[in-house]
């Protein structure tokens, strides 16, 4: 059976790191994240931890805390990233690419997170919206 490879994952600091995040080790780089304010326009180091090889859970992190998840959309199919990408889509034109996500993702975690997702979605959106708008979204396939 061949299928894809898990990469090992690195410990930090990254190699030849001069400085900034790839200089911090995990628990350094972790409350780093953790510290960021909410409107901290780091997206472009968080997408970079995301990149890395680093610890899953690190990765994790940083991509919990972008402020633009739409930015997640071209990692929707890593294991890890993928879950939280599905968990940060929260507006009435991220149904379609939940649907989506639930369907193609090859991994179960990321299916279930997306379906998950989903869910929340269409019961927020049917009390917020009309009663026919309701009906019309509640109608529409379920994940189940």
């Amino acid at each position: 059976m061949t299928g894809p490879t898990r990469e090992s994952w690195r410990a930090g600091p990254e190699p030849g790191a001069q400085g900034g995040w790839s200089a911090l080790d995990d628990d350094e780089l972790i409350a780093w994240i953790e510290g960021l304010a909410p409107r901290h326009g780091n997206d472009e180091d968080l997408l970079a931890i995301v990149r890395s090889g680093r610890h899953f859970f690190v990765r994790q992190e940083a991509a919990k805390r972008l402020e633009d998840p739409g930015r997640l959309k071209d990692y929707f199919d890593d294991r890890h990233v993928g879950q939280i990408l599905a968990r940060r889509l929260s507006r009435l034109e991220d149904v379609a690419y939940l649907e989506s996500l639930a369907r193609k993702s090859r991994f179960i975690e990321v299916r279930k997170a997306a379906e998950a997702q989903l869910k929340l979605l269409r019961k927020a959106i049917a009390s917020r919206a009309s009663p026919r708008a309701g009906d019309e979204l509640a109608a529409a396939p379920s994940m189940d």
